[in-house]
């Protein structure tokens, strides 16, 4: 009789664990920052990705990695995880002293698509009026969201430097890097 219990037993809790491993992730800000964490002495592949132009250093920078496709480029990150599709976050709080370098893992050597965000208000999301933008390949910015070609990393099996130009609004609607004089 004991074994038939515990075959039950075992039946029970293998049958909750699949359950619960078959829930979608919902969207929360710390999805992917684990994959994303760049251990000491990280040899790769992974990226060092440089903010270039930056207002201040107010907030902190949000660096995302995606697929490097149209359909998946900037797409929700609970999507994304729950289609076993590439994602990563990594978060970095500036600070007056700090020369702004995040350290991303990467789940291969390849091509994605990547966006800086310089999130001036600590909301972890972009505001039109005050945050940053930029993007890998530091195309020029027009009024529609870019084309993951547009905005394309290619990381090596080893450390791949990038710096990535931030851009803010200009005007009314434009969008550009901050003049230098």
């Amino acid at each position: 009789m004991r074994p038939l219990i515990a075959s039950i037993l075992a039946c029970i809790v293998w049958s909750v664990g699949a359950a619960a491993s078959a829930m979608p992730v919902k969207p929360n800000a710390s999805l992917g920052k684990v994959e994303a964490a760049c251990r000491l002495n990280e040899t790769g592949p992974a990226l060092l990705i440089t903010a270039i132009g930056l207002k201040d250093r107010k907030g902190l920078l949000r660096a995302e990695l995606y697929p490097n496709n149209d359909d998946d480029f900037l797409q929700d990150d609970a999507i994304l995880i729950n289609a076993g599709k590439a994602f990563r976050r990594v978060d970095l709080p500036l600070t007056p002293a700090t020369d702004p370098v995040l350290c991303m893992r990467v789940p291969s050597a390849g091509k994605y698509a990547l966006s800086l965000l310089h999130d001036r208000d600590r909301n972890l999301k972009f505001g039109f009026t005050s945050d940053g933008i930029g993007f890998a390949g530091n195309k020029k910015l027009t009024r529609s969201k870019p084309r993951a070609a547009d905005a394309t990393v290619i990381a090596a099996s080893g450390l791949t430097k990038v710096a990535v130009r931030m851009n803010y609004r200009n005007g009314l609607i434009s969008f550009g890097p901050i003049a230098t004089k």
